[in-house]
Order: C-alpha cells, then sequence, then structure tokens
C-alpha cells in the first residue's frame, strides 16, 4: 500500500484501521484519475477506430470503478465521523425491509439474468467464425462477463435475504 498520508485527510475520530482504508480507498482514487487520463491519452493518440473502442470501454468501467471507490471512501468517512449524513454506500438493509418483496424481485431478476446468460452464449457461439476479424467476440464476451457479475449480485441478495 503506497503511503499517501501528507495527501489524504485525517478522519477526526477514526480507529487506526478506518484511517488506513480510508488512506488506501482515496489514495486508490486518485491512481484512477491518473488511468483515465492514461486511457483517454491513448485513446486520442491511436488512429485505430478499433483500439480507441476498446480503450473507451476500458474508459467506462475504470469511471465507474472511480466512483465506487469514491463512494466507499466517503462512506467510511460518514461512519468513522459519526456523521448524521446517509453513506454514500448504504447498509445492507434486505431483511428490515418486505424481506419476501426483496427475494421475489430478486429471483424474476435473477431470472432475467439467467435467460440473458442463456441468449449470449448462443450469440458467443454464432460469432466464433468473425472472432478473429471482428470485435463483435470480445462485446459479446465482456456482455457475458457483465451477466456473471450481475448474478453473482442478486446471488449474494437472495444469501442476505434469507
Amino acid at each position: 500500500m503506497t503511503d499517501n498520508t501528507s495527501t489524504a485527510a485525517t478522519l477526526v475520530g477514526a480507529s487506526v484501521w478506518e484511517q488506513e482504508l480510508y488512506d488506501h480507498l482515496t489514495s486508490h482514487v486518485e491512481r484512477e484519475k491518473e488511468v483515465l487520463l492514461e486511457y483517454a491519452e491513448a485513446a486520442a493518440e491511436t488512429q485505430s477506430k478499433a483500439f480507441a473502442y476498446v480503450v473507451g470501454l476500458l474508459i467506462e468501467d475504470e469511471r465507474r470503478h472511480h466512483q465506487l471507490f469514491a463512494s466507499l471512501a466517503e462512506t467510511l468517512a460518514t461512519e468513522a465521523e459519526f456523521r448524521a449524513d446517509e453513506p454514500a454506500v448504504p447498509y445492507m438493509d434486505f431483511n428490515r425491509v418486505d424481506g419476501q418483496k426483496v427475494r421475489e424481485l430478486t429471483r424474476r431478476l435473477l431470472r432475467n439474468e439467467e435467460d440473458d446468460a442463456g441468449d449470449l452464449k448462443r450469440l458467443h457461439h454464432l460469432l466464433r467464425d468473425v472472432k478473429d476479424t471482428t470485435l463483435w467476440d470480445l462485446v459479446v464476451g465482456l456482455m457475458r462477463r457483465d451477466t456473471d457479475k450481475h448474478i453473482a449480485v442478486l446471488e449474494f441478495v437472495l444469501h442476505h435475504t434469507q
């Protein structure tokens, strides 16, 4: 872990663990800014439309990662300093609300994702003839990974609503 104590804020009342975690999260946010800039420069420098497209996909993910790390850091600061604000990353409240409704909705969404997984698998198979001449195979492969991630998220919700 990089020592960023000079650039990270000191949390008032935070434990050593909370401060170390906060420092790690905020230093990652700073590194993500540099990575985003590097990706943008790479996309601007190339004459390859395919490379610029692929880098654009990576930029979208890196922006989301940047926001997630910033939200985690803000949530940690809210908790450590006992702020009255709602945390950016909410508490797990699946069982403090209508758990049965959450499970019902989650199962419905999970079925949709599982259907999508099957469709994407079939589509991926259909694209095998163009996998070395187009970006289509890559794009569908990324969507399959996203669908796997969506399924994992929904299974997490089901696991925590029992």
